[in-house]
C-alpha cells in the first residue's frame, strides 16, 4: 500500500490464496467484505483505491519453479514476503538468476527482521546464509505459531521503504546487514551480515542452480517442507459407515435421491461457493454450542431416520432415508464434529464427506474453487 501511495508506477502481487477472517488482524490491505476472495484481487483493490494510476498485476496461480525467473524478470525489485522455508528458498534463487534484488522481511510472535539479498558486488543471497535447510519442526508460520498483527505491519512498512531506496538509489540499503525489531522492548537492532560466499551454489562462482535447472529443482525436497499450508491433519470421529467418499455422493446426487446437503463452513467461504441446493448451518469447533441454533431444523429434515449404515442403504431398504443428509465442510474435519454433534441430540442419520469440499472437487470432478 505504501510503494502504491509513493506512486511506484508497476505492482506484481503473486498468491494463490484466499483471504481468510484470521488474515484480518495482520494483513490490513484485505477487508471482511473481501473475505474469501483473492488476495490478489483485495489487495490490488485496495492499492488501486489510493492510487487510481497504479498499474497492478495479479498472479493468482502462485510462485513456482516453473514461473519463477519469468516472473522476477519482469521488474526491479523483488518483495519476499512468504512464511515459509521452500518459497524463501525459490524467490531467492529465481533473483538470483534473474538478477534481481530482494528484499525480505519476516514476522512472528512479537518479533520481525529485515534484510536486502542479492544486492551490490558483495551481496550476499539466502543460500550463502543458509547453505543447509534448516529442520522442518523449526520453522514457524504466522497462521500456526501467531503474530502480533502491528509486527508484520511494521516490517512491511520498512519493505516499502527498502524497496523505494533501491529503486531510486538513495540511502544505504540494508545489504549484509540484518535488522531485528523487538516490540516488546520498542528496540530495533542491526546485525552486520557475511558477504556472498563463493562456494553457494546459487550465486558462488560456479553455481548448479541456473536458469535452466531451477524449474526442475525440488525445493519441498530440500525444505523437507510444503510450500503451501496444506491444512490441519484429517481426523477420523464417526464410523466408516456414517462417511461417504466424493464419488458415492456424486452417485447419491445423480440418483435422484432426496439429499439435504449441510455445509457448516463459515458464512463467508459459503457465499464465494457451495453445492446447489446446499443449506449453511455454520459450525466453529471454538464454540460448538452456538451450532444449538440449527439442530431443530435438522432434525425436521430428519424426521423418521433411523440409525444404520446409511452409505449401504438401498432406496428399496425399509430403514432408507426420507430425506438423506450429508454434512459437508472445506476438508472434511468440522464435517465429522457435527455428525457427532447430531448424534448427540437424537439425529442418528447424518453422514459426512471424506475429505470434504477439497476432495469433491479433485475425485467427483467438480469445478470447484479451491482455497
Amino acid at each position: 500500500m505504501y510503494l502504491a501511495a509513493a506512486g511506484v508506477g508497476r505492482l506484481g502481487m503473486v498468491d494463490r490464496d484466499l483471504v481468510e477472517l484470521s488474515n484480518l488482524h495482520r494483513q490490513t490491505a484485505h477487508r471482511e467484505s473481501t473475505v474469501g476472495t483473492h488476495k490478489v484481487d483485495s489487495a490490488g483493490l485496495t492499492c488501486r483505491s489510493i492510487n487510481s494510476s497504479n498499474q497492478v498485476e495479479m498472479y493468482r496461480d502462485g510462485i513456482t519453479p516453473q514461473n519463477a525467473v519469468e516472473l522476477v524478470s519482469s521488474y526491479d525489485v523483488v518483495i519476499d514476503a512468504t512464511d515459509n522455508a521452500p518459497s524463501r528458498y525459490l524467490i531467492s534463487d529465481a533473483c538470483v538468476v534473474a538478477g534481481k534484488p530482494l528484499v525480505s522481511g519476516a514476522a512472528i510472535g512479537t518479533d520481525g527482521q529485515l534484510t536486502v539479498y542479492n544486492h551490490g558486488p558483495d551481496g550476499p543471497c539466502y543460500r550463502c546464509l543458509f547453505p543447509e535447510a534448516p529442520e522442518p519442526q523449526s520453522c514457524s508460520r504466522c497462521s500456526d505459531a501467531g503474530v502480533l498483527g502491528v509486527v508484520p505491519g511494521i516490517i512491511g512498512s520498512l519493505q516499502a521503504l527498502e524497496a523505494i531506496k533501491i529503486a531510486s538509489a538513495v540511502g544505504k540499503p540494508l545489504s549484509q546487514s540484518l535488522l531485528l525489531f523487538d516490540a516488546l522492548a520498542g528496540r530495533f537492532t542491526t546485525m552486520k551480515l557475511r558477504a556472498k560466499m563463493p562456494s553457494c551454489i546459487a550465486c558462488g562462482e560456479k553455481p548448479s542452480i541456473t536458469a535452466k535447472t531451477l524449474p526442475s529443482y525440488s525445493y519441498a525436497a530440500f525444505t523437507r517442507a510444503p510450500a503451501h499450508d496444506a491444512g490441519p491433519a484429517a481426523l477420523d470421529l464417526v464410523d466408516p459407515d456414517q462417511r461417504l467418499t466424493a464419488q458415492q455422493l456424486q452417485a447419491w446426487l445423480l440418483s435422484g435421491e432426496n439429499v439435504s446437503i449441510v455445509d457448516v463452513r463459515p458464512e463467508s467461504e459459503f457465499n464465494v461457493a457451495h453445492m446447489p441446493g446446499a443449506t449453511n448451518c455454520p459450525f466453529s469447533d471454538s464454540r460448538p454450542e452456538a451450532f444449538s441454533q440449527h439442530i431443530e431444523w435438522l432434525q425436521q429434515q430428519q424426521r423418521g431416520l433411523k440409525l444404520g449404515e446409511v452409505s449401504q442403504m438401498s432406496s428399496d431398504d425399509e430403514q432408507a432415508l426420507t430425506s438423506r443428509l450429508c454434512v459437508v465442510c472445506r476438508r472434511g474435519n468440522d464435517s465429522q464434529r457435527v455428525v457427532k454433534l447430531l448424534q448427540c441430540n437424537g439425529v442418528n442419520g447424518a453422514v459426512d464427506l471424506v475429505g470434504g469440499l477439497e476432495a469433491w472437487s479433485r475425485e467427483a470432478g467438480v469445478d470447484f474453487p479451491g482455497y
